[in-house]
């Protein structure tokens, strides 16, 4: 029984750095998430804003929150409004991979 005395805590030494790593990789996905479920309101908020006369690239990016205002970029092309927005992220190499897209199109009636 001595010889075995702390290895429960040598294993969890061994395990803690997969655990940190499991739980960024989770963080990450779920800051992916967040960041669709933005990119969707602020190409929704654009293509309203064209419809009705507005400024399409305006109106999306003040749909969005203000740590989002270096990671966007918003085109508009006839009637879609294109939003791709890069989630945040400790790696901008990771944020570039994971960056999502979301598009809304505006329709007249006539």
């Amino acid at each position: 029984m001595a010889d075995q005395r702390g290895q429960a805590a040598v294993e969890l030494i061994a395990a803690l750095p997969a655990l940190l790593l499991a739980a960024l990789v989770a963080l990450q996905l779920l800051t992916t998430g967040y960041a669709l479920t933005l990119a969707d309101g602020a190409a929704e908020a654009g293509a309203l804003a064209l419809a009705s006369g507005g400024s399409a690239s305006e109106a999306a990016r003040r749909a969005l929150p203000g740590w989002a205002e270096d990671d966007v970029e918003v085109a508009v092309e006839g009637g879609r409004v294109t939003v791709r927005l890069r989630p945040p992220s400790p790696l901008a190499a990771v944020a570039e991979q994971l960056a999502v897209t979301s598009s809304a199109v505006a329709r007249t009636t006539g």
